[in-house]
C-alpha cells in the first residue's frame, strides 16, 4: 500500500506519497488544496533524504502556482 507523510518543510498541506514498483522507490511531492490536489514533483527516490533540488523545485512550483 502507498504510503504518505507530511512534508512542512516544503509547504502548508504538503505531503511524500512512497510508492514502490518491482524496480524503484517512487515519490509523488503533491500539496492539499480546498479545490485542488497540486502535483508539485514526481521522483525515482534512492536516498533516505529527499534531495535539496527536488524541494527547492517544489517550493518554487507552489510559488509560481500561487501566484499564477
Amino acid at each position: 500500500m502507498p504510503q504518505s507523510r507530511p512534508m512542512p518543510g516544503i509547504g502548508t498541506n504538503c505531503h511524500e506519497l512512497r510508492i514502490n514498483d518491482e524496480r524503484n522507490t517512487w515519490r509523488i511531492i503533491y500539496r492539499i488544496d480546498v479545490d485542488a490536489i497540486v502535483i508539485l514533483e514526481v521522483f525515482n527516490k534512492k536516498t533516505k533524504q529527499t534531495p535539496k533540488k527536488v524541494i527547492e523545485i517544489c517550493k518554487k512550483r507552489i510559488k509560481e502556482y500561487d501566484n499564477g
